[in-house]
């Protein structure tokens, strides 16, 4: 991450907006693009809010009085809005986070925090899917974890290869989920039917 007394102002920003639009072979300067540097520099502090925060830091409140539930945890269709680190474009999609609690559980809206904290960063889909359920692992110290995450990226969907309505799909499994048989079953199942 960047060294905050080195981050570049958001003046600095703006003016890179400029050059980029001077690159692409506009003018930063007609009606319709005065506001678009201050716009876009606003819209980019929005879309990498994850650089600011520790997302594991949401899981640090638990709940301990879970009269004896034993069985995965799943949170569906998470929203991901992420930005592919090698193009600076959107990928989009559902992320699916479960866990088999040992001892203790996390409010659900938690999950979902945790998801959009990795997201809201330069990403490659891989790393997120790694980060979120290592992060879970890592507090909450589960039997297992699991996440699968399905997004559509646009640097595949509108340059490249041009193909739109492709999706790419990752999983991360850990403990339990990954190593039994039927609670890895279980999980995909719930996975595939529940959302």
């Amino acid at each position: 991450m960047t060294d905050p007394k080195k981050q570049p102002t958001q003046t600095e920003a703006e003016a890179a907006v400029r050059t980029l639009i001077e690159w692409a072979g506009d003018d930063p300067d007609r009606e319709g693009l005065l506001e678009t540097p201050a716009r876009v520099a606003r819209s980019y502090k929005e879309l990498f809010a994850g650089y600011a925060i520790d997302p594991t830091a949401y899981l640090e409140r638990t709940f301990e009085e879970v009269g004896g539930y034993d069985s995965l945890v799943i949170l569906h269709d998470i929203p991901v809005v992420s930005f592919c680190e090698h193009h600076m474009l959107p990928f989009l999609g559902k992320a699916h986070v479960g866990y088999l609690p040992r001892d203790r559980v996390v409010g659900i809206s938690k999950l979902a925090r945790v998801v959009q904290g990795f997201a809201r960063r330069l990403q490659i889909q891989e790393k997120l899917t790694a980060q979120v359920a290592g992060a879970i692992d890592d507090i909450l110290k589960p039997k297992g974890v699991g996440v699968v995450i399905v997004s559509e990226h646009s640097c595949m969907t509108m340059r490249g290869v041009n193909t739109p309505g492709s999706s790419l799909t990752t999983s991360h499994l850990l403990g339990e989920v990954r190593d039994d048989p039927r609670t890895r079953q279980e999980f995909f199942e719930l996975v595939r039917n529940g959302g």
